[in-house]
């Protein structure tokens, strides 16, 4: 069992950060990894990317959205209670290097998987550019902290209600129009991901994006988290989470990730009907 140590509600309470006890895989978590996590015994299992990891501590902080049954029933977990499985650290690492100028673009709980890898870089002695981005103020997420691991920091949200009104591509053109980048580093939804990618194709600037398909048990044996890279089949678990976002088939990414959506919302309302909530 793998004890809740600290819980915080984000973004309307519809984000939730876990600090969970796991002191094996806090030891050799690195950035860009990920942890596969099951409630119970009859839950489902998730892949999520690790947010932050404390060896000293042998805790890993994790941060998901409630979108459906499984992150609902996540959310019902407090301080003291515990997730029944943690399988870790999966995944390659974000590899780092000091660049130059590296551009780190994140939207929504896409952050959560950005922060790691900026700090990283950051580390690393290059001059860090962050652009993070959500639908308004109230759904951004890791503000204060993105901002002490960059060098310059840019916030947009859709609605104007905080930082540039509109989407971060924009800024991300503005970047590249007035400085020489060496790397681009996108995590967020799949469009956003897609059109990072065709802007920064166009300067000729590297760009990797981190991909979460549909996963079952994250060691390369089931295939369903196989995504086209290049022409080429690739497992994100093994193969990724990383890839070079000018060669994603993000459209069948995409088509792969609504197969169950509508399995997903009977899941989620009928789970919301038993515990009588919304």
């Amino acid at each position: 069992m793998f004890k809740i140590v600290k819980r915080e509600e984000m973004a309307q309470a519809t984000v939730i950060m876990n600090e969970i006890e796991a002191p094996r895989i806090a030891a050799k978590a690195r950035p860009g990894q990920f942890v596969i996590i099951k409630a119970n015994e009859t839950g489902e299992r998730i892949p999520l990317t690790i947010s932050d990891s404390d060896a000293e501590k042998g805790t890993i902080t994790i941060i998901y959205m409630v979108v459906g049954k499984s992150t609902a029933l996540f959310k019902t977990l407090l301080v003291g209670d515990a997730f029944q499985d943690v399988i870790g650290p999966l995944g390659k690492p974000t590899h780092i290097e000091k660049l130059g100028n590296v551009v780190c673009v994140g939207g929504g709980t896409g952050v959560a998987v950005l922060y790691p890898i900026t700090r990283g870089f950051k580390d690393a002695g290059n001059n860090v550019t962050s652009i993070i981005g959500s639908r308004n103020k109230e759904l951004l997420i890791l503000e204060d902290k993105m901002k002490a691991a960059s060098s310059e920091f840019h916030v947009c949200t859709d609605d104007g209600s905080y930082g540039h009104k509109g989407f971060v591509t924009e800024v991300l053109k503005d970047v590249l129009d007035n400085n020489k980048i060496d790397l681009v580093i996108a995590i967020g939804p799949v469009p956003m991901m897609k059109f990072v990618s065709k802007i920064t194709e166009t300067y000729n600037v590297k760009t990797l994006v981190s991909l979460n398909p549909i996963m079952i048990d994250g060691t390369g044996m089931c295939g369903c988290c196989r995504v086209s890279v290049g022409g080429k089949t690739k497992f994100a678990c093994v193969d990724g989470p990383d890839f070079d976002g000018h060669q994603v088939d993000y459209d069948g990414l995409m088509n792969r990730l609504r197969a169950y959506q509508e399995d997903e919302k009977k899941a989620y309302e009928a789970h919301c009907q038993m515990v009588g909530t919304k």
